[in-house]
This record gives C-alpha cells, structure tokens and sequence, in this order.
C-alpha cells in the first residue's frame, strides 16, 4: 500500500488528524501528517504548497507513489501542489475533503492574503480551476462533502465535477476528517484498484 500523507487546513495543526490518522494507521498504512507553517490564512496557499513539496520530497524515495488528502484549505494547497508543483507525478489517489473548491463567502470575513485565495472568483481559484480536468486527470481522485457545512459556504463549493464526488451528511465541518462514514470511505478507496 502506498503511504498517505494528510494536510490540514486553517487554524489546524497536524493533530487535527488523530482519529484518522489512527484509523488508518490500524487499516495498516503508513501515515504521514504534517505542520503547514503558518496555518492562519496569512501566507499565500502556493506557499504552503510548496511545503508538501518539499516534504514529500525529502521524506519518499523518488520513484514511489504516495496518496495525499487535503481537508478544508488543505484542499487547495494539495490541490496546487498536484496541478501546479508536478505532484501529480508523485501521487497515486487524491481525496479533497470540504474544501473551498470554488470559494466560501466566509473568507470575506478576514483580509490575509491565504483567506482571500479562497473567496470565489479569486484569481487564484480561477487559475486553479481552469485546467483542472487535465492537470489532474492522471490520478485518481475523490471529493468528499457534507451539505450541512458552515465553513465552507455555500457547502456545494467542495464540488468539482466531473471528479467522483460523494456527499456525507456529517453534521459539521470539522467532523468530515473524523466521522466513522468518511473515514470507511477514503479507506475503501484507498483499496481499490
């Protein structure tokens, strides 16, 4: 089994991610879960990009295959990493997890440079969405979302088609990388073929 390497997403560290990474790691993977530094929306996301990069550069051997998922901002940071830094290359599956795929109103409410990348219509998500079916068309990819997230705002903004897209009705935002539904998800798709 590839490893997997988790991205956190605004105001989080890579602790977020113990009842995942815990899971995962009793499924009998090799998990990896790392500090994007800053976390507070004040850096730009190509940035914090280039951290995964570097990372997952540094940490695999050059020929293997690694799987990568990214939660709420972390989803465009791995998602820039894949379509911008050459990630794809180097990544087998992807998950995107409640991220601001095509913005959220809720990064109106702070004025750093991160938050703003997220607000729709940015310059940055135009750019990334634009070749979005091409640049990520060589791996596999699966989004996953919950209607009921006030987070990413309108909740439908973690769509992106024509990408397997999968709604969980988790009751919060926070609760998508923990819930006993997402987690048995990414795992039957991190198995199959």
């Amino acid at each position: 089994m590839n490893p997997i390497v988790l991205i956190h997403g605004f105001m989080d560290q890579s602790a977020v991610f113990n009842s995942m990474f815990l899971y995962l790691e009793n499924q009998g993977y090799n998990v990896h879960a790392i500090d994007l530094t800053p976390c507070y929306g004040t850096a730009d996301l190509k940035v914090l990009a280039q951290q995964v990069k570097e990372y997952i550069d540094k940490t695999f051997e050059k020929e293997e295959k690694v799987n990568l998922l990214g939660f709420s901002m972390g989803g465009l940071v791995t998602r820039y990493y894949l379509q911008k830094l050459g990630g794809v290359e180097k990544v087998d599956k992807y998950i995107n997890v409640s991220a601001p795929n095509n913005g959220t109103i809720m990064a109106y409410l702070l004025p750093f440079l991160g938050i703003k990348q997220m607000r729709p219509q940015s310059d940055f998500l135009l750019d990334l969405n634009k070749d979005i079916n091409e640049s990520l068309s060589k791996v596999k990819c699966l989004f996953l979302w919950t209607p009921f997230d006030l987070m990413i705002f309108p909740p439908k903004s973690s769509i992106m088609k024509p990408f397997p897209v999968e709604r969980i009705p988790v009751l919060t935002h926070k609760w998508m990388i923990s819930d006993r539904r997402v987690l048995e998800r990414v795992n039957k798709f991190l198995k199959e073929k």
